[in-house]
């Protein structure tokens, strides 16, 4: 059957609480682009959008938030990448629907992005689309852009009551995009009373902040987080937040006392001066880092202090994925090597005492995985998620669901499951990423995703061919383990988890910036 587009003549109109959008049909989904929800000055609160006569096409993606420092492309086999025009005002956001039905009240999955707290957008993997999810599951997909970096997280309080939340207004425009379902979603076909905000990486560390944040309550009524519990402090900057506005202003040679010239300084000057400053204070040995801050509009990381009441009533689901940034040793085809040569580099790597231990447990975890992959395990995103899990399930009236990703993948002599690579199962996109097309892709594609929709519909993922799936308990921690062979276990990391956190190797990420002379075609990748 032909893929149908519908043209100007029959394309859906929706009429928002702004005015009217236009968007185009195709193949039997609704797609709206760059819908612009909020504008804002910089360092300012976001506020809506003004009406508008007559009608607005919604065609094309809307801007990016600018980064400070551009990727070079790497690693692209795994995760495929897209790259967009940038720019400050960058609040625009995506609706995918299968039809624009008022009485329709469709599960809406509101996606964001990660890339910490400084890079990425709503388009930055091949697989964020929401076409799939649309046509396949029947729920509205919303994806949405917000401030980054030194635009969505410069602490300027020291500078005026004015800028009293500049550090947290990357944050206030997903509230603000929030608002926006909640007004005009319905008219997509969405359910405004059902909507649940999904995150990756530094997406997913958004969802755990938005749920400690009280203007966004009742903005949302499940959360799905995707390693993303972050350890508290791992953004955070070593230097003050006066230190680093004062050596910004230095730069520019603008005096404190015109601080307000700051707002008005072309974009590719205020980057270079943010990265010169941020420069400068590594040399004195001072960090600089993005993230929200705890104040009068968020209260506080929920692993530094308290879940809100409003959190523990949200159902959750948290998971991880094996590997995330493990660095897989060079060890050939991996599938090949024998029994002795696989333990002999888990041995060689961990240590002989630890090497030991960990070959025992991981065994136990992980019968059925090569026993290499020992070496691949993340202790980077895993300790922090179960704290996380373990913490709200002792303590919610929600329930709280724990997942795990365990894939391995073949390629290059065989790779457990990476950073951002069950993205595409759950968007319900693996045929449209080259690497997934493996054994059982289809199936695994079908369960992750049913998983996540139903999950959106109900507050349970249980159903189609998914193993019964347990709601976590206080002393009873239960993983669904997502691969070939899905299976829920209990207290799974009990044994290996303490173990691989006492024998890993130090790790530390080499995200050299490469020179201005440096002539090399490698280098960095959006690694979120």
């Amino acid at each position: 059957m032909a893929r149908e587009f519908c043209s100007n003549k029959t394309a859906p109109i929706v009429e928002t609480t702004k005015g009217k959008l236009r968007g185009f049909r195709f193949d039997g989904v609704d797609h709206f682009y760059g819908i612009r929800y909020a504008k804002a000055k910089r360092f300012q609160m976001p506020e809506p959008v003004k009406p508008w006569e007559g009608v607005k096409e919604a065609g094309s993606y809307g801007m990016i938030c600018p980064v400070l420092y551009e990727p070079q492309p790497m690693g692209e086999i795994q995760t495929p990448h897209r790259f967009w025009p940038s720019s400050e005002h960058c609040q625009y956001l995506n609706v995918w629907t299968s039809k624009c039905d008022k009485k329709a009240k469709k599960p809406v999955l509101f996606w964001i992005h990660g890339g910490g707290y400084s890079a990425g957008s709503a388009i930055e993997q091949v697989c964020y689309d929401g076409f799939n999810l649309a046509k396949l599951d029947d729920v509205v997909v919303v994806s949405v852009n917000h401030r980054l970096n030194a635009f969505g997280y410069l602490d300027m309080s020291d500078f005026g009551e004015k800028y009293w939340n500049s550090v947290n207004v990357g944050m206030a425009d997903l509230v603000e995009a929030l608002k926006w379902v909640r007004d005009n979603i319905a008219a997509f076909g969405g359910d405004p009373d059902n909507v649940t905000i999904f995150g990756q990486s530094g997406g997913g560390g958004k969802v755990t902040v938005l749920g400690q944040i009280p203007e966004a309550n009742g903005l949302f009524h499940k959360m799905i987080v995707m390693s993303g519990v972050i350890p508290p402090g791992d953004f955070a900057s070593s230097c003050t937040p006066k230190e680093l506005v004062k050596e910004i202003l230095k730069n520019l040679r603008i005096k404190q006392k015109d601080v307000e010239r700051l707002e008005k300084v072309p974009t590719p000057q205020f980057i270079w001066a943010v990265n010169k400053a941020t420069e400068t204070l590594a040399q004195q040995g001072k960090r600089v880092g993005w993230e929200p801050k705890p104040n009068s509009y968020y209260v506080c990381d929920p692993l530094a202090g308290d879940f809100t009441e409003h959190a523990l009533t949200i159902p959750t689901m948290v998971g991880t994925v094996i590997a995330e940034f493990g660095m897989p040793k060079d060890l050939g085809e991996r599938a090949k090597l024998k029994k002795a040569e696989r333990e002999a580099a888990v041995l060689e790597y961990y240590g002989e005492e630890g090497g030991k231990k960990i070959l025992k447990a991981f065994k136990k975890a992980f019968p059925k995985t090569n026993a290499t992959y020992a070496m691949d395990l993340d202790t980077m995103f895993l300790p922090a998620t179960l704290d996380y899990v373990k913490k709200k399930a002792q303590e919610a009236s929600a329930p709280v669901y724990n997942y795990l990703f365990t894939k391995e993948f073949d390629y290059d002599g065989g790779r457990a499951a990476w950073h951002c690579s069950d993205i595409p199962y759950f968007f319900h996109n693996a045929e449209l990423i080259p690497i997934c097309h493996q054994k059982n892709y289809e199936k695994l594609d079908k369960v992750m995703s049913g998983a996540f929709v139903n999950f959106a519909r109900t507050g349970n993922p249980n159903g189609g061919e998914l193993p019964q799936w347990d709601a976590c308990a206080d002393g009873r921690l239960v993983t669904m383990i997502f691969d070939d062979e899905c299976v829920a276990r209990e207290n799974l990391h009990d044994d290996l988890l303490p173990l691989v956190k006492q024998y890993k190797p130090p790790f530390k990420f080499n995200f050299k910036r490469p020179s201005e002379d440096e002539d090399e075609e490698s280098g960095n990748a959006w690694v979120f």
